[in-house]
Formats: structure tokens, C-alpha cells, sequence
């Protein structure tokens, strides 16, 4: 990685005349059955003050990034005991309280953190903490969740260290709450489909209680989270603890999760033996870099860009196409994780894969022109009828939002995809010292792009490149300033770390 620290006086790039002609045309289009704490006509001047801007050669994927925006917007939910996100723009039964459901807060988190104001994800992890406990039925458990990971991610944007020691023993109490409730005597976690989210797959079951690779990288990376989080509060007792439990949980996960027949990670039966079915839940392990490095994990990944495993047309498949029960659990009606594309799990898949692209020596067949063709095609999933559209879930062949257009399925707020284009794409990679870290994986082919506005260790950051020095008229090569001034100048787009912000 190269190392470079320059200094140099730069005004900011990008205006946000872009956002506003596309928050115009996102509003046309949008009847606006309901509104929350943002309406259509004050997004622009809100979205405006919070967002990052992007600019890039692919009108496709910059349309999608200002349009998941506008969406994560619509769910933004002012109530008497704070700011809230939702999952459904209308009311499910399934809800809790203000119609909050828990299923994707990790997703939220990790979306939200690149928001300039903290007050809406500080309320939001709150609610999840303080408030819904005190409801008559709390829902924070209702679903598997990697909240520990996605709050400590979100302090290495922010680094609020205030935030993390105010909250840190409930963070606690809530990870033990999980063991109690979910751990086996061997040390693994149980989980039933439909309480990852992610009921009628193929290895699952509403009511065995398997050892999936979900629960377990997810308790895994909340692991190794309140650690980091136990150093920032100087709790040293905290911190040995989750250390040894994220060392447990890792060796377990190796050992009883991974299939040496299929090389695959793989659902175990609660009654024993594994689940002999390839799911998208198998890549999940990378998104918190739980593998070892070495090639026998790695060729899994090969299964990504097979056309009879999770290659399809649309995007990538929720279980390999390959299986005899593939897509034969459902009618379209209710949820689907036996082979349908659903946004939740791409945004999980591709987080893994640009961790194996950047923190792994061993990648198999995986290259960042895969990372760029496997998002590219999640931002073109993005429509229904010719029209920009976010559903629940489609048919892996046609693009077919397999609950039409339902009213409760519009902008479903179940996955995540401006945090993959600022961290992954671009590669800001957020560190807890003032190292700029940024390791891109955009293509070749790309003669210029630039993210901009981007809140980040209490600076404004701009990272761009521009081949020939015209597009943006600044220079030539790739270029990172922070509030203005110039600290990282490199010829070509390359991984590169700046000594001090």
C-alpha cells in the first residue's frame, strides 16, 4: 500500500445541483401515500445537509445511490421517545411499537452511519436498547441481529467515544441476553429461519432450532465489537472476555459450520448432520472477516460467479440453482430464501466479498471487476415497469418483484447499498486511529469519479480521480482532501494510506 501525505489548499467538487434534479424526478414519480419526518418537499434541503455526494461514469449506479437515499429518508420516523428508521413505509403486523422492526437495523446502522447529523441513528440504537424493552412485547429479538458490529463500525466514522461508554453495558446485557436465549451447550447459537428473516429456505425451519452461519458470524462480530468497544471504555474485564468468546465462536464456526464435502459454510440440523444445501448465508462469515486465510475457504467464493450456483440474470440467488429445491417453497406471496434475490442478502454478500478482496491473500477466482459486475447488476434490479422501484424480493430470471406492487413493499427498507458504494466501491475504509485508509475496488475502465461531502473523523473528506485532469478540471491522478486541503495524491486509483488526517 502506498503511503503519501501532501498538503495543499482545495476547495470542495461536487455541487449538489445533481441531488436536486434527481430528488425532483424521485418526487414526480412518487404519490407519496405516506410521510414521516422528511416529506417529499423538504428531502432535497435534508438529504442536502446529511448525505455524501457521488459522481461516477455509471449513470445507472449514481441514480441508485441518490435513490437509496431518498428512500432511507422516507423511513425516517420522529416519535415521542426519539428518531426511528423503519422497514415498512406502511403498517405490518409483525411490527412493534411505531412499526419499528429489528430484522435489518444492522443494514440501518451501517447506512446510516455516513449521515452528517448522529442525533437519527443515536435515537434509533437507543430505541432499540432503552425502549423496546419497556413495551408489553419487545421486538429487538424477534430477529438476528449484528448490532454490536454495526455500532462499533458506525464509531469508527463518528469516533463519538462518548457514545460507545454510554451505551456499552447495555450492548452487554443485550449480548448475554442472546446466549441465554440462544446458545447451546457446545458454545454455538440456534436460530430459526424465520428469525433471521429469512424464513421457507431450503436448510431451514421455523421450528428446529439450527446452528446457522448467520447467528453465528453475527455473534461473532458482536464479539469481537464489544472488545474494541471494552478497550475505548477501559474496561479491561469486558475486553478479555469478549476477546476469549470471539475466539471461541470463530474456532467453533470453523470447525462445525464449514462442509469439507460441499466447501461450502453450511446450516447444521439441530438433530445433526448438515443441511447438504448451498445458501447465500454462506458468504456471511467473510463480512466479518471470520476465515482463516487460506485457499480451502476461499474457493467457495468460486460459487458466486457459477451460473449453477448463485449466478442469475438478476442478481445473486439466496441458494444455489443447482439444488433439486431450488425456488420451490413459495408462491410469491410469502417470503422466499430458497433461491429468489433479495436485496438483504446481496448487500451482505457483496460487504463479504470486498473484505476478501481487501483483507485476504487468498481470493480464488474473485477480482474487483467481479465486485463491480455483482453491483452493477444490484443497482440495475432497482425498477419495476421501466421505473425505478425497491421491493421485498425477485424471481432471479426475469427481475419480477415477487409481491408486485405492494403498497407495504415500496422503498423496503431491508438492505443497504450507499454504505457499499462509500466503503467498499470507492474503499474509505473507517479506522479508529487518524490513518486515512482508502482501498478502492472501482474498475479499470473508470476515467474519473468522485465522492464527496463525506463526514468522516469529525472532517469533511473528498475522494476523487480524473485521468486526464478535465473532467473536474483540479489536476490529474487520484486525489483525497480533507477539509479542503490535499492529503493523499497518487497517478493511478491504488489502495494508499495517508499518515494523519
Amino acid at each position: 500500500m502506498l503511503q503519501v501525505t501532501i498538503c495543499a489548499a482545495q476547495p470542495a467538487i461536487l455541487t449538489t445541483t445533481p441531488l436536486k434534479k434527481y430528488v425532483t424526478y424521485f418526487n414526480s414519480i412518487d404519490g407519496e401515500a405516506v410521510k414521516n419526518y422528511v416529506p417529499n418537499e423538504q428531502a432535497f434541503d435534508w438529504l442536502s445537509r446529511n448525505i455524501p455526494l457521488f459522481d461516477c461514469p455509471d449513470s445507472t449506479l449514481q441514480t441508485v445511490y441518490y435513490y437509496r437515499w431518498w428512500a432511507f429518508r422516507k423511513h425516517l420516523k420522529q416519535t415521542p421517545e426519539g428518531f426511528l428508521f423503519t422497514e415498512f413505509i406502511t403498517k405490518v403486523n409483525h411490527a412493534g411499537k411505531y412499526n419499528a422492526v429489528s430484522s435489518a437495523l444492522g443494514h440501518h446502522i451501517y447506512e446510516g452511519r455516513w449521515l452528517h447529523d448522529p442525533q437519527y441513528i443515536d435515537d434509533y440504537i437507543a430505541f432499540w436498547l432503552y425502549v423496546d424493552p419497556k413495551h408489553t412485547a419487545p421486538r429487538f429479538h424477534a430477529f438476528s441481529s449484528w448490532v454490536d458490529d454495526a455500532v462499533y463500525n458506525r464509531f469508527l466514522v463518528n469516533l463519538d467515544h462518548s457514545f460507545i461508554r454510554k451505551n456499552l453495558t447495555a450492548l452487554d446485557a443485550d449480548y448475554r441476553k442472546w446466549q441465554q436465549e440462544r446458545q447451546l451447550a457446545s458454545g454455538l447459537f440456534w436460530q430459526f429461519d424465520v428469525r433471521d428473516a429469512m424464513e421457507e429456505s431450503i436448510s431451514g425451519s421455523r421450528k428446529e432450532k439450527n446452528r446457522r452461519p448467520t447467528i453465528n458470524s453475527y455473534m461473532y462480530g458482536n464479539a469481537k465489537a464489544l472488545a474494541e468497544m471494552a478497550v475505548i471504555a477501559k474496561n479491561d474485564t469486558l475486553k478479555n472476555r469478549y476477546r476469549k468468546l470471539a475466539t471461541e465462536l470463530k474456532k467453533l464456526t470453523l470447525d462445525s459450520l464449514w462442509s469439507e464435502d460441499a466447501h461450502f459454510f453450511e446450516v447444521k440440523s439441530g438433530k445433526g448432520g448438515f443441511a447438504n444445501a448451498r445458501e447465500a448465508i454462506g458468504f456471511i462469515p467473510w463480512y466479518f472477516n471470520l476465515p482463516d486465510d487460506r485457499p480451502t475457504y476461499a474457493q467457495q467464493w468460486d460459487q458466486l460467479t457459477d451460473t449453477t450456483g448463485f449466478s442469475a440474470p438478476w442478481g445473486i440467488t439466496t441458494a444455489e440453482r443447482r439444488h433439486p429445491l431450488f425456488r420451490t417453497h413459495g408462491s410469491g406471496h410469502s417470503c422466499e430464501w430458497d433461491g429468489a434475490v433479495w436485496p438483504f442478502a446481496t448487500t451482505q454478500t457483496l460487504k463479504g466479498l470486498s473484505n476478501l478482496l481487501t483483507n485476504y491473500r487468498h481470493q480464488a477466482s474473485m477480482t474487483k471487476a467481479v465486485f463491480y459486475e455483482e453491483l452493477l447488476k444490484y443497482a440495475r434490479s432497482h425498477t419495476m415497469n421501466g421505473t425505478i422501484y425497491l421491493g421485498e424480493y425477485q424471481d432471479e430470471k426475469t427481475g419480477e418483484w415477487l409481491k408486485g406492487d405492494n403498497p407495504r413493499s415500496k422503498f423496503y427498507n431491508h438492505s443497504g447499498f450507499a454504505d457499499l458504494i462509500i466503503s467498499d466501491l470507492v474503499g474509505l475504509k473507517p479506522r479508529a486511529d487518524d490513518v486515512l485508509d482508502i482501498r478502492p475496488l472501482v474498475p479499470d475502465q473508470w476515467e474519473w469519479f468522485c465522492l464527496d461531502n463525506v463526514k468522516y473523523h469529525g472532517k469533511i473528506l473528498t475522494v476523487l480521480y480524473d485521468k486526464t485532469g478535465k473532467h473536474y478540471g483540479k489536476g490529474k491522478g487520484f486525489r483525497v482532501f480533507a477539509n479542503g486541503k490535499e492529503v493523499i495524491r497518487t497517478a493511478r486509483v491504488e489502495a494508499v494510506s495517508g499518515k494523519r488526517l
